[in-house]
């Protein structure tokens, strides 16, 4: 008990220490700027700062935001759960983004799971807004069943994932170097944030290589009703038939 204790307390330590550290670099890099252009005004590039400075600014907003996520998950006020069906939450979460591509769908109506709407939407938000970031033309979501399990699944057609990598994203604060070459505003905690939601509904998530040669990444949830037929393992080609129709939506 006392071991587990200080595994702890270490690693929430590490986690205030690794926190302060991203806010610390996003607050160094912006006075860095901000300096140089007091020291040098008529050399500095006026509208080239503000646009450097307010991405420091969402930098740091974003970081601010995930934190108070994790809190949130950690210390605050338990959820009540609710019978949610993946694919009419997937299509509302979808319908309500502006994307760099359309998002294809194919979603199996009636994959029910007893969960916070809430959480799961900030889950598909995260995987969503990491495979817009690294997609080259397509971006796709499925919900379908798969033996006693709900399986929600986000493919890319990106450079994916070494497979070295595969659970090394889901640590807070890990970002590869293309996540960076991409994103310069990324926190590196959205996929860690995905995972502590999944595991918090009894479930898991994972990455795979999906057929096109990008990153899969699969949710798994409890269902909420009896047992259904196996569905087709996740990522692998469906046909199609038993689920709704593929919608592109902006």
């Amino acid at each position: 008990m006392l071991k587990e204790l200080e595994q702890e307390l270490q690693k929430n330590r590490q986690f205030a220490s690794d926190a302060s550290h991203e806010m610390r670099t996003a607050l160094a890099g912006l006075r860095a700027e901000l300096e140089e252009a007091r020291l040098h005004p008529h050399q500095t590039d006026l509208h080239g700062l503000l646009a450097r400075a307010l991405r420091g600014v969402d930098r740091l907003d974003a970081v601010l935001n995930d934190l108070r996520i994790l809190g949130e998950m950690e210390t605050g006020p338990p959820m009540e759960p609710q019978q949610v069906d993946l694919a009419e939450l997937v299509r509302d979460e979808v319908s309500r983004r502006v994307d760099r591509l359309a998002v294809q769908l194919l979603l199996q109506p009636g994959v029910t799971v007893q969960a916070v709407p809430i959480r799961i939407a900030r889950l598909l938000t995260n995987l969503l807004d990491n495979a817009q970031r690294h997609a080259q033309q397509m971006v796709e979501v499925r919900v379908s069943r798969a033996g006693d399990s709900a399986e929600m699944t986000v493919t890319d057609d990106g450079e994916g994932i070494a497979e070295s990598e595969r659970e090394r994203i889901f640590q807070r604060f890990t970002r590869l170097d293309a996540a960076r070459r991409l994103d310069d505003k990324g926190t590196g905690l959205g996929l860690a944030i995905a995972r502590d939601i999944a595991q918090a509904h009894m479930g898991t998530l994972h990455a795979r290589k999906s057929a096109t040669g990008g990153a899969c990444f699969v949710l798994r949830l409890p269902l909420a009703g009896p047992p259904a037929r196996p569905g087709n393992p996740a990522c692998r080609q469906m046909s199609g038939q038993g689920y709704g129709p593929l919608t592109r939506q902006a």
